[in-house]
């Protein structure tokens, strides 16, 4: 019971960190987890908590490795993969050996081997930091492309560093020859074994797909079956389980091929499946890691034998170690590499040192060092007690704070995103989120909703044709302001309509009710978007949202009452749902027709800019072009709603790209907002309607 009661624990406070983060966007998720861990164990009820490494490395470490993997850009990794090597190897090796001989010199009762292990643990970098402190920076692609290549690779170089050096601390004996052979042949062996595995996996995944036995649940399955299967296989061979992994992760390919509905559904369920995983592992292992930092870090802080000085300051010193040698280090790789066109090497720039400083603070510690600082053993091969264990834990500890915080803070000031809102910028991201939506809804097309998607497809291909030519606009937020002010002029007319409607009921009660119907359906698709998307109300927002949405409900419980009225007290009703369709079509029509008048009138005045006019006229003539161009506008109600049902769906997998690019780190909290706005404009957009 007490598992289970952990279990939900940590899973609430994964979900309390994802709405945290959105109210202190300058403090990266993995902080603000890390701190929930840390106050989740001062609750009464919380139970202990102790970590099993070897545990924590197969259930976590290795599936968000592997999904790392498969989903890293492959071209932009060999573009960089020398500079990653060198990082997780080259690296990871000095690193170990100037924090191993610095601290022993500072403190002499930890022995040369302790240190070294420590060093050794404090060579990988944190996968998924890496991925989520750079949201609010101005990561390079290249930058990216390294340290998510580092973090790949270095993870199996520390492993293996850590695992000789614990070794030697126990036995007293350090073999230099045995240990480099080993590390050799842990190090290739575990990159030919995934490689072997993975090339199996995707044979047999492709033969069950073309003999018609694979399903959406044997698929998912299978899937999250293989990372753990490498893992635990790879181990027993005595290789690096780690660098299995991400070598089948490089490899394997089977979700990219293979045509037809039935695929294409697959891998949409495969990606929800593996994004909420993703989201739910990367949670757990900073809670986890905020759990166990402070009573890992009490032992030594409590003890009056050890003065707490002493061990701020080895906290510094080796933070300092650290992060001094990875400068070094990368400022030298990025001297030597190089030029891609005149092959030859390039000086340091003040852009290459900011680069460098970048890609240094980009680098992170995390959950592996502690898991790995864990499996120290309590005793030595003489039976006395390992020396200094929990003073290395603390040091440790700290210096996964100092890293991540260093991180956090410097990365936005080094690489600031001045360009956020640049016109260019948005314009071409807008253009790769339609493009993936429209990706994403081929896949979908089956023989019963071809025409509907197609009809959606092509009105997205518009938009993006559109965007392309307003790639030079200078200032997209007074386009946007038009366009939030098209859809008021647009709701006003409606609500004019409809209180006509109101006050002056004609002697037809059907055409009357008809007519109010259309009206407030209309109404309530057009106040949802603004909804959304207005700025003139934050003051009071919440508020203004909340009566909003009371009065679309008590304009829906007022047509529900016309309507079973209507059945009580006939036999059939007033009206049927294709007149209802046609008669809300011709109010959309007639609200189109006022909102060019309006941009005429305009368009001779200062208020906006002419060119912006101009254009959201010729969207509107679109839309009213494409309403009246359909003969059977109300002949079929029933294809038409399906129409709908795609469009909606369509902005709902629009919105989820949006959401996936922002936590990939391909966009900022900024350009996702106003990206989400875009939708919400986009919903009730004249150019948009079916």
């Amino acid at each position: 019971m007490a598992v289970f009661e952990l279990i939900l624990c940590i899973i609430a406070a994964v979900v309390l960190s994802s709405f945290l983060s959105r109210f202190i966007p300058k403090v990266s998720t993995p902080l603000v987890q890390i701190a929930l861990g840390a106050l989740v164990t001062q609750l009464p009820f919380f139970p202990d908590v102790t970590l099993d490494p070897e545990l924590f490395m197969v259930l976590f470490i290795a599936p968000l490795l592997y999904l790392e993997a498969h989903e890293i850009d492959k071209r932009e990794l060999l573009r960089s993969v020398k500079l990653s090597l060198s990082l997780a190897i080259g690296l990871a090796i000095a690193t170990m050996v100037a924090v191993g001989f610095i601290l022993h010199s500072i403190w002499p009762s930890i022995t040369l081997a302790a240190a070294l292990a420590l060093g050794a643990s404090l060579g990988p970098t944190d996968a998924v930091a890496v991925s989520s402190l750079g949201k609010e920076a101005a990561l390079t692609q290249r930058q990216t492309g390294v340290l998510k290549g580092e973090s790949l690779f270095n993870d199996a170089s520390g492993i293996v560093g850590f695992q000789f050096a614990i070794a030697a601390a126990v036995s007293g004996v350090f073999e230099i020859g045995q240990s480099a052979t080993q590390f050799v042949v842990s190090f290739f062996g575990g990159a030919i074994f995934g490689l072997a595995v993975g090339m199996i996996a995707d044979i047999l995944f492709e033969s069950l797909r073309s003999i018609g036995w694979e399903t959406t649940t044997s698929r998912i399955l299978m899937e999250l079956f293989l990372p753990f299967l490498l893992y635990l296989g790879a181990e027993a061979a005595h290789v690096s389980g780690i660098l299995a992994v991400v070598a089948a992760g490089l490899t394997i390919r089977f979700d990219h091929t293979g045509i037809g509905p039935n695929v294409a559904r697959t891998n949409i369920v495969s990606s929800s499946v593996w994004g909420v995983l993703s989201f739910t592992l990367n949670g757990t292992v900073f809670i986890l890691l905020g759990m166990l930092l402070p009573d890992a870090m009490s032992a030594s802080w409590d003890d009056p034998e050890i003065s707490n000085w002493r061990l701020l300051l080895a906290i510094l010193a080796v933070s300092a170690v650290v992060i001094v040698m990875r400068f070094l280090w990368i400022s030298l790789m990025l001297r030597l590499a190089r030029d891609t066109t005149t092959h030859k090497r390039r000086k340091m720039t003040p852009q290459r040192w900011r680069s460098a400083a970048v890609m240094t603070f980009g680098g992170p510690k995390g959950t592996i060092t502690l898991s790995l600082m864990f499996t120290i053993p309590y005793t030595v091969s003489s039976g006395e007690w390992f020396p200094m264990r929990d003073e290395l834990i603390f040091i440790a500890g700290g210096v996964i704070v100092v890293t991540l915080l260093l991180a956090n803070f410097l990365l936005p000031l080094l690489a600031p995103n001045h360009d956020k809102d640049a016109s260019m910028e948005m314009s071409e991201i807008t253009i790769e989120v339609l493009r993936r939506t429209v990706e994403e809804l081929s896949g979908r097309v089956t023989s019963d909703n071809r025409k509907a998607v197609l009809m959606i497809i092509d009105s997205y291909t518009k938009r993006i044709t559109r965007l392309k030519q307003r790639i030079g606009e200078t200032d997209p937020q007074g386009y946007m302001q038009l366009q939030i002010d098209a859809l008021n002029w647009e709701k006003e007319y409606v609500k004019a309509r409809l209180a006509d409607a109101k006050a002056h009921p004609s002697e037809n009660k059907a055409a009357n009710d008809l007519e109010a119907e259309a009206c407030e359906r209309l109404l309530d698709q057009i106040m949802n978007s603004l909804r959304h998307i207005e700025t003139a109300h934050d003051s009071g927002r919440t508020i203004w949202q909340l009566k909003g949405r009371f009065r679309a409900l008590q304009r829906r419980t007022g047509m529900l009452v016309r309507r079973v009225n209507s059945k009580i007290r006939r036999t059939t009703p007033l009206f049927s749902d294709d007149e209802l369709f046609a008669h809300t079509r011709a109010v959309q029509v007639d609200a189109i027709e006022h909102v060019i008048d309006r941009l005429y009138e305009e368009m001779g005045k200062d208020t906006y800019n002419t060119e912006h006019c101009s254009g959201l006229l010729l969207d509107y003539r679109r839309g009213e072009a494409t309403l009246r161009a359909r003969p059977n506008v109300g002949d079929n109600a029933e294809a038409q709603a399906q129409a709908e049902e795609v469009k909606r769906e369509s902005y709902g997998i629009e919105l989820g790209v949006i959401q996936d690019m922002y936590e990939a780190g391909d966009i900022t909290r900024a350009q996702s907002k106003q990206l989400r706005r875009n939708v919400y404009v986009m919903s009730v957009d004249a150019d948009a309607q079916i």
